[in-house]
């Protein structure tokens, strides 16, 4: 599948050095862009709902320290 965007001079001249920067092309500059954009809100997603299910557990936070007294460390 291919498609095309419009963009700015500006916003070309940005897109194109950050490509060359990481030695690669436009095109996969901004397939790697859009699908690192699709992981890291799904990432935000999938630790809202655990966050979510932690606070309906009940259980409490406590300081690290007191987790190693506990295990003698």
């Amino acid at each position: 599948m291919s498609f095309s965007i419009r963009l700015t001079e500006e916003e070309r001249k940005l897109a194109d050095s950050y490509a060359k920067l990481h030695s690669i092309s436009l095109a996969e500059a901004f397939k790697k862009a859009l699908f690192e954009k699709i992981e890291d809100e799904y990432d935000i997603i999938i630790a809202e709902e655990a966050y979510k299910d932690y606070e309906k557990s009940g259980c409490k936070s406590r300081p690290v320290s007191t987790f190693w007294k506990e295990l003698g460390i």
